[in-house]
């Protein structure tokens, strides 16, 4: 006969179901490969063509965009599993936090890119291939402007943010040696 405790945890997921994994992969490859095409691209002055490196920008932006969609879609209709058993409260309110800013960026970014690429005119395309429509009129002053937050402040947080990720699971896999990040792999 099993007790109350054991049937709870039998029911609850030990680690992320492999769609949430792969999109979460999927997600970190891109958003690299988007960190590494924007350090390298030209600088993006009034005239110019989506061509290149920027042509690669603007496809790999609007891409994680549907990405991170899809993602948040998914786990706002999953559970994901608990917090790891024996950790202080507030690494469970700290992860929760960061995750839900990590969201909030991972959209941010993307769309003020759209934003200001529409105002350019430039044709976006997610993954270069499923055009998206423009969200702003071209030549939108607006859209210039949200473009210095989006290759400013947002990237910047955003950067922060995904580095005190890495390094939280890092610090779970070395430090406290647990299975937090094992539940993503």
């Amino acid at each position: 006969m099993s007790t109350v405790a054991e049937v709870r945890t039998a029911d609850v997921p030990v680690s992320y179901d492999p769609v949430a994994k792969v999109l979460h992969w999927l997600t970190v490859l891109l958003l690299v490969a988007q960190f590494i095409v924007a350090w390298t691209m030209p600088a993006i002055h009034r005239g110019m063509k989506p061509v290149g490196l920027i042509g690669w920008h603007v496809a790999i932006g609007s891409g994680l965009l549907i990405v991170v969609a899809l993602r948040l879609v998914w786990r706002l209709t999953h559970r994901p599993p608990p917090p790891a058993d024996g950790l202080p409260g507030w690494h469970g309110q700290t992860a929760a936090i960061t995750h839900w800013a990590l969201y909030v960026l991972l959209l941010a970014v993307p769309i003020t890119g759209w934003a200001a690429a529409s105002a350019r005119p430039w044709l976006v395309r997610a993954f270069g291939l499923l055009p998206l429509p423009p969200i702003l009129p071209t030549g939108a002053r607006i859209g210039f402007e949200i473009g210095d937050y989006h290759g400013g402040l947002l990237v910047w947080m955003l950067f922060g943010v995904a580095v005190l990720h890495i390094l939280a699971a890092l610090y779970h896999r070395l430090g406290l040696r647990d299975t937090v990040l094992r539940r993503m792999l």
